[in-house]
């Protein structure tokens, strides 16, 4: 296989450009056996993600640096994390990839097949295809702690024979065999590929006969495999694991359990980082900008608009959202060690059974998960799904998640308005989430898909797991320098359009110089706050901020403080003071009704589109037509639901 240039794209679209002409090293294995882990561990924080030249499908790709068994200077391996997949024999778009990469006319220098030692026989199946062909292979052998706690035992030289390629024992969350798989496959590389394993002859038979004798002799294969190189010693006794499903799996105890988790997660990650919050306000507001206004007086910038722009614009926008930056951090942690334990696979089965017995598809789980994290990847993961139907309605769906974006702006509103509630607050906003998502799966399915079938969800539940501090750290940096990354860009330039506009003035005066209320913004802002006024936030100073939130939900804090010229001194601006700006907004404009209208505004940002990211991911995934039909669908439902929260509200 060679790698060719392509273009990815990140979750905004960011369009990333590399290319490679060093050995392509491609992993593959069933889903939750390892394999992203290990491709982690041997790429680092290098790699990224984006579409195989020529589909539509995702992939991850990066750099392994391993030092070279015949030369002094290191070996660069270009390694490819391919979709996970249980066999060669596609059931997704994902699958039909995996496929074509590993058995098409130029095929990887090397695969690395990831194997479960705890479920070897199952794991096996896909290496007994792939040895079916002429290829490199190495076998790596992964949770081999957890099969060693059950009693079993694994040989690798036994199971380098009966395969037929080599097997390394690896642990890719503590990177403990990491040398002797670059060792397997710097000597794979040198050697010819191996013949493929002898099969039955089976030409002269009618097709469905052909593929049992197949199927017949690859199980065959398995357990003449597994019977080498195993050793079971298990007792008769009921594994742990199994006593803690029985309870975290439970029709009654499972759902209790997982919403008692995400409160406490949300509710930890607002107490814990109030004060980290605090220290950073004080950094930005006086601190830093302090700074920034002794060099403007020492160069001689002192003029108004360049004051404004760097002070309240750069500074008071971006300062804004960093502030909000431990809150991320803690909620990326503790999210990993959930996922790290082996917790959140069993969540995606409790929350497939709700959503099954309210009619929605089962795999549809995967991809709405994905979606809380960033609906732009969710909705490029709807290509697992097998029916086109089904990744339409998914689609749709995903953008009612509640990505990370938006988490900011719950925590910000729930620190303003709610104080100690305020974890109970960005947690019912994930409840009402996954309301949403069922409830307009059922509606679409009630109108439009009647008869769409579905599928059971196919899920491995992976081991549970004592989670590791490399790991779990590794994890969250990733994800929060990921936000941090994709949102500065944005926020800059959005930064900049707000301030231009808000430097035009509409009744006179001087670019730059001009009061806020009277600027083009807020003109704009005044000629769609009435569509809100029955949502009891009809103020152009808040309705606003849903107009920049339609470009990114990550500018929105920005954009008030800009509004309320938080860190500008010479106005009076600081976080507080937008605190304060808030709580009058929302009291004039309600009536008098100030947590109904609060309460209307999160519930309209939560529904209405999340960002042009989203859209333009939609509109590659399932067309122009029906990205518009759900951008009128989120519209609707959004202020709908804002009007009836605060109109009942208001009367309790």
């Amino acid at each position: 296989m060679t790698e060719r240039s392509s273009v990815s794209a990140n979750c905004h679209g960011v369009a990333e450009v590399a290319s490679s002409a060093n050995p392509v090293i491609a992993v593959a294995g069933a889903p939750n056996v390892g394999k992203s882990t290990l491709f982690n561990a041997l790429t680092g924080a290098g790699a990224i993600t984006g579409n195989w030249p020529g589909t539509s499908t995702a992939y991850s790709r990066g750099l392994w640096r391993v030092r070279s068994l015949q030369e002094t200077s290191p070996m660069v391996l270009s390694v490819i994390d391919l979709p996970g997949s249980y066999s060669l024999d596609p059931l997704s778009p994902d699958e039909e990839l995996t496929k074509q990469l590993l058995l098409g006319d130029d095929p990887p220098a090397v695969t690395i097949a990831i194997v479960d030692a705890a479920h070897l026989a199952r794991s096996l199946y896909l290496v007994a295809q792939l040895r079916e062909h002429h290829m490199r292979l190495v076998v790596a052998v992964t949770m081999s702690d957890v099969a060693a706690g059950r009693g079993i035992d694994i040989d690798p030289v036994a199971l380098q024979y009966a395969i037929g390629a080599p097997v390394v024992i690896i642990d890719p969350r503590r990177r403990s065999g990491v040398v002797g798989l670059a060792a397997s496959v710097q000597q794979v590389l040198a050697a010819p590929s191996v013949a493929p394993r002898k099969l039955p002859t089976v030409a002269h038979l009618p097709y469905s006969e052909r593929s049992l004798i197949l199927e017949d002799d690859r199980f065959a294969w398995i357990e003449q495999a597994v019977s080498l190189s195993t050793s079971d010693q298990e007792a008769a006794r009921s594994d742990l694991g199994d006593r803690i499903d029985r309870l975290v799996l439970g029709s009654v105890s499972g759902p209790l359990i997982f919403l008692f988790m995400m409160w406490l997660v949300f509710q930890a990650t607002t107490v814990v980082a109030s004060p980290l919050q605090d220290i950073l306000d004080g950094f930005f507001a006086d601190t830093l900008t302090g700074w920034v206004e002794s060099v403007l007086r020492a160069l001689g910038w002192d003029a108004v608009w360049l004051h404004g722009l760097i002070v309240a614009g750069f500074i008071g926008g971006i300062g804004s959202v960093l502030t909000f930056a431990p809150l991320m951090t803690i909620m990326f942690i503790l999210l990993a060690l959930l996922e790290d334990s082996g917790y959140l696979a069993r969540a995606a089965v409790i929350t497939d059974r709700m959503m099954r017995r309210l009619g929605l598809p089962g795999q549809a789980f995967l991809p709405l998960i994905v979606g809380f994290g960033c609906n732009v990847p969710g909705i490029a993961a709807t290509r697992i799904l097998p029916l086109p139907r089904q990744r339409l309605l998914t689609a749709l769906l995903v953008p009612f998640t509640s990505c990370t974006a938006r988490l900011t702006v719950y925590l910000m509103i729930g620190d303003v308005f709610f104080g100690r509630w305020a974890g109970t607050v960005v947690f019912a906003m994930y409840v009402v989430s996954i309301v949403l998502v069922v409830a307009t799966g059922l509606l679409l399915r009630a109108t439009l898909w009647r008869t769409l079938p579905d599928p059971p969800l196919v899920l491995d539940l992976p081991p549970y797991q004592r989670p590791t501090l490399r790991l779990t750290v590794s994890v969250a940096w990733r994800k929060l320098k990921s936000f941090l990354q994709s949102a500065s860009g944005i926020i800059v330039a959005v930064v900049i359009a707000v301030w231009l506009l808000q430097a035009v003035p509409m009744h006179g005066g001087t670019f730059g110089e001009v009061d806020v209320a009277d600027s083009l913004y807020a003109v704009i802002a005044r000629g769609i706050a009435p569509v809100f006024s029955l949502a009891g936030f009809g103020s152009w100073d808040i309705a606003s901020t849903l107009l920049v939130g339609f470009v990114a939900k990550e500018a929105v804090i920005s954009s008030w403080a800009q509004t309320y010229a938080v860190n500008d001194p010479s106005a009076g601006g600081t976080i507080a003071g937008m605190s304060e700006a808030l709580h009058a907004s929302f009291e004039q404009t309600s009536g008098g009704h100030l947590l109904p209208a609060v309460l209307a505004f999160l519930v309209f940002f939560l529904a209405y589109t999340p960002c042009v990211a989203t859209l333009a991911a939609q509109t590659r995934e399932i067309g122009a037509k029906w990205t518009w039909i759900g951008v009128a669908l989120q519209l609707v439902v959004a202020w709908v639901l804002a009007v009836l929260v605060f109109q009942v509200g208001r009367l309790l």
